[in-house]
């Protein structure tokens, strides 16, 4: 997909005004700065806005429970015991799954620890994990103690796939060369679907195909590709995923995450698991002390530690709404425009030598996020972008990560914003 694009202020305006989401925007509350003018807030990559609606759900939540207590569990507008259930097409229509590959639950990293629970199962010759590096810092530690709660030692069980000398991003050639050498040794690969630090996105099927052929599991940490680009797990036969949904999906802070279990995974009732009341099949589950063997449900759901968590679900609800009308097709073309656009405006004048951008150029290889890699001072950079009304991010030792997510950011701000960074 290629675009011609100008540098001047109307040009961006045109841009607007062609929008066919435009309309979004005015759908989510806008945080201001000083001035009382909105923010340029390119920082959904760290937590998404709030979409207007979801207070109102979540003061129904609060009413129910106000006015029927326990009973809300089946009376509710929306009863909390099957809450789950309403998330569950609309996340799935999401990451590309059948609704019982899906279940929205905990927080990622507890996921992925439940996760790894069932699906690295080391033996002697099968005992390592292929991540690249740098992975996310929580998956990492969660990895890392993953292995040696099998009395394993991380040093010798975990193969990191790195950039080339000179570069910033892993090469998929890297990561299949690092499986063929590894072969008899892999028991998992867990790759992020859109890495945290460079904003690249993995090239997850070609991954997924090379370490299945040698009968190796491989998951999917989707922090930043869900909401963000178009995925599916189902069809790539991607064998796990996990999620957050406070960034891109816009749920707030702390709100409920999700997990993906291919369909031949999740209908098979065998797999060991760390079990919870609510993985339990619905029939016998409120027999408890009665029936005290844990029978998990042939879905996703069998993974499902406890009741939902509905203070932190409704927001949720908000959002995906907003996602099935806007469509993610639509989406994923916005956001390619935006990303091109900025990438444009910082590579127009003598920009080279004060800073450089080390996500990947090509669109089908990254989402949302630029990650701007400042030559001289970064920090004082970065504080005058904040000063300047830019809310972004900094990840040590010199990287500005700038997301313009286009459900509600517009292409002034880019512009604006490439205007403030020259």
């Amino acid at each position: 997909m290629s675009f011609t694009f100008s540098a001047g202020e109307k040009f961006a305006q045109q841009l607007d005004a062609e929008d066919p989401l435009r309309s979004f925007r005015d759908r989510f509350h806008l945080p201001v700065g000083a001035n009382g003018e909105p923010l340029i807030y390119f920082a959904g990559n760290s937590l998404g806005l709030m979409p207007k609606s979801a207070k109102q759900i979540v003061e129904q939540e609060l009413e129910d429970w106000a006015k029927l207590g326990v009973d809300a569990h089946l009376n509710a507008k929306t009863p909390w015991y099957s809450y789950h259930e309403t998330l569950r097409e609309p996340a799935a229509r999401l990451v590309g799954a059948q609704p019982i590959e899906v279940i929205c639950m905990n927080s990622l990293t507890v996921n992925l620890h439940l996760m790894m629970a069932t699906f690295y199962r080391p033996t002697k010759s099968r005992f390592k994990i292929l991540m690249e590096d740098p992975a996310f810092p929580s998956d990492t530690y969660a990895i890392k103690t993953q292995i040696v709660h099998h009395g394993l030692e991380p040093k010798e069980a975990l193969v990191l796939a790195r950039p080339r000398e000179g570069e910033f991003t892993v090469r998929t050639e890297e990561i299949l060369d690092l499986i063929e050498k590894h072969t008899d040794e892999l028991a998992v690969v867990l790759i992020g679907g859109v890495n945290f630090f460079t904003g690249q996105l993995f090239d997850i099927p070609t991954i997924t195909a090379a370490a299945q052929k040698h009968g190796i599991t491989v998951g999917v940490d989707l922090a930043h590709a869900i909401g963000n680009v178009p995925l599916s797990l189902h069809d790539w036969n991607v064998d796990f995923a996990v999620w957050c949904s406070y960034k891109y999906l816009n749920a707030g802070p702390g709100a409920v995450a999700g997990a993906f279990v291919h369909e031949r995974h999740a209908t098979n009732t065998k797999l060991l698991r760390l079990a919870g009341w609510f993985g339990n099949d619905p029939n016998t589950r409120f027999r408890m002390h009665l029936e005290p063997e844990f029978i998990p449900v042939a879905s996703a759901d069998g993974w499902q530690i406890s009741n939902p968590p509905i203070l932190s679900m409704a927001p949720l609800r908000a959002s995906l709404a907003l996602f099935e009308e806007a469509g993610m097709e639509a989406l994923r073309q916005k956001s390619i425009k935006l990303t091109s656009y900025l990438q444009f405006l910082l590579e127009d004048g003598d920009s080279g030598s004060l800073f450089n951008v080390i996500t990947p150029r090509e669109a089908n290889e990254r989402g949302c996020q630029l990650s701007i890699q400042a030559r001289e001072h970064p920090k004082e950079l970065f504080s005058k972008l904040e000063a300047a009304g830019v809310k972004c991010d900094f990840r040590e030792p010199n990287v500005i990560r700038a997301a313009p997510t286009p459900l509600y950011n517009t292409f002034h701000e880019v512009w604006r914003f490439a205007r403030i960074l020259h």
